[in-house]
C-alpha cells in the first residue's frame, strides 16, 4: 500500500526539558515546513518558565495540538491510568506515525499504537532511546528488569532510532540485537546556528551549560576548574548555567573551595545566549548519548572541552585532544589547561566548519527522518 503524500505524526515523551525536547522541537518544525501535520504528548508535571517559553514558540506547528498529562518517571500503578486517558485522545487525532522519544514515550507511542493497529488503524510505531533506560546496569536488578523490558517490547515496534551508533552498540550490548528494523540518524541544529558567537573581552572562561545533576558533571567541572586555577597559576573565571536538583550542594562546593566569586551561576537559559557570556564550552558528562550542547557549541564555532563519553567522540572526532577520561577532573584540567593557553588550539582542534555543517544539520536530520517513516508505512500490509 502506497504512504500518504502528507503524514500526521504525534511524537510522545515524558519530560520537556534536555535534549529529548530539543530534538521533538527541532522535528516539529522541520516537518511542519515540509507540509506534514505534527504534535506532542508529554508530561504535564515538569518543566518550568524556560520550557513554556520552548512551547510557545512552536505551538504555532503543531497542528495536531499539545497535549500534557501526568507521566511519572518511574514504573507506576498509575501510568495504567495515563496510558487509557493518552489511547482515547491519541486514537482521536488518527496519527498514522507515533514516535515515542526516551523510555516513557517509548510504552506509550508503541502500546497506544499497537492497541490502534488491533482496531485496524495504519500507525508506524517507532521508538527513539535517548539513553534513558541504556543508562541502566545489566547486573543490576532494576537494570535487569528495565532492559528485558525493553526486549519485550521490540515486537511492538516498527522501527528503532539511534541518534548516534554508540546508542546502537549499547542498545546492542544491554538488550541485544535488534529484532526489528533500525536506523541512527544524528542529530542536527537549524540552519540559523550555524552563525558564530563571539565571546566578548571580559567573557568567562569556561562555561557549564546543562541539567545539575551528578550525571552531567558539574562537580567534576567545578573541580576541573581549580585545578586549572592551580595549572595555570592565576585565577580563572567561571560561568554555571541551568537548573537541577543538586543546585545548593554545587554551590556550597564552590564556596568550600573559595570559588564563589569566580564561578557564577545562572538559571537555564538559550545556549546561544550562554555561549555569548563565555570563552570555552566544557561538557564533563559522566554519561550521554548524543548531546546537543556540543552540536550547538560547534555550530557557533566556541572551542569544546568534553568527557570521552556516548557519542560525543563521534562529534568531534574519536581522536580529539579535546576529550577527556569522564569523571576524571585531574584529565579535563589538563585540556582545559591547554584550551586556555594555546591561541590556536580551536582552529587545530575543532571539525572544520563546513564539513560539521553538512552532517549535523536539523534540515539532514529531519529529511532522513521522513524517509524512515514512509519506508515504515510502505511496508505495512
Amino acid at each position: 500500500m502506497a504512504e500518504p503524500e502528507k503524514l500526521r505524526i504525534l511524537h510522545c515523551f515524558r519530560s520537556p526539558v534536555g535534549g529529548i525536547f530539543r530534538h521533538v522541537r527541532d522535528l516539529v518544525e522541520e516537518h511542519r515546513a515540509a507540509g506534514h501535520d505534527v504534535g506532542i504528548l508529554c508530561d504535564s508535571s515538569t518543566g518550568g518558565a524556560h520550557e513554556e517559553k520552548l512551547f510557545d514558540g512552536i505551538r504555532p506547528h503543531l497542528t495536531l495540538g499539545l497535549t500534557r498529562i501526568p507521566v511519572r518517571r518511574a514504573i507506576a500503578p498509575s501510568d495504567l491510568s495515563a496510558l487509557l486517558k493518552s489511547y482515547k485522545h491519541i486514537k482521536s487525532l488518527q496519527p498514522n506515525i507515533l514516535h515515542g522519544h526516551g523510555a516513557k514515550g517509548g510504552v506509550l507511542a508503541r502500546m497506544i499504537g499497537t492497541g490502534m493497529r488491533a482496531n485496524r488503524s495504519r500507525v508506524a510505531r517507532l521508538y527513539s532511546p535517548h539513553g534513558g533506560s541504556l543508562h541502566f546496569d545489566r547486573s543490576s536488578m532494576s537494570g535487569q528488569a528495565v532492559l528485558r523490558l525493553e526486549r519485550l517490547q521490540e515486537r511492538f515496534t516498527d522501527a528503532l532510532v539511534f541518534v548516534c551508533d554508540y546508542e546502537r552498540r549499547t542498545y546492542e550490548a544491554k538488550v541485544g540485537t535488534p529484532t526489528t528494523r533500525w536506523k541512527v540518524i544524528l542529530n542536527g541544529v537549524k540552519a540559523s546556528e550555524f552563525t558564530p558567537v563571539v565571546a566578548p573581552d571580559d567573557a568567562a572562561d569556561f562555561l557549564y551549560i546543562g541539567m545539575l545533576r551528578d550525571l552531567k558533571g558539574p562537580d567534576v567541572f567545578i573541580d576541573a576548574f581549580a585545578r586549572t586555577e592551580r595549572a595555570l597559576g592565576r585565577p580563572l573565571s567561571g560561568l554555571m548555567v541551568g537548573d537541577g536538583p543538586d543546585r545548593d550542594r554545587y554551590e556550597a562546593m564552590m564556596t568550600e573551595r573559595g570559588l564563589g566569586r569566580r564561578i557564577r551561576m545562572m538559571p537555564a537559559m538559550p545556549a546561544r545566549e550562554a555561549f555569548a557570556m563565555a570563552r570555552t564550552v566544557v561538557v564533563p558528562s559522566r554519561a550521554e548519548a548524543m548531546p546537543y550542547i556540543v552540536i550547538e557549541a560547534l555550530a557557533a564555532q566556541k572551542p569544546v572541552v568534553a568527557s570521552r563519553v556516548g557519542g560525543i567522540p563521534e562529534i568531534l572526532g574519536t581522536d580529539s585532544e579535546a576529550l577527556a577520561i569522564p569523571g576524571d577532573a585531574q584529565d579535563l584540567s589538563q585540556v582545559m589547561a591547554a584550551a586556555a593557553v594555546d591561541p590556536g588550539w580551536q582552529r587545530r582542534v575543532m571539525p572544520k566548519p563546513d564539513t560539521f555543517r553538512s552532517v549535523f544539520s536539523s534540515s539532514v536530520m529531519a529529511d532522513s527522518m521522513l524517509d524512515l517513516y514512509r519506508s515504515v508505512l510502505r511496508d505495512q500490509p
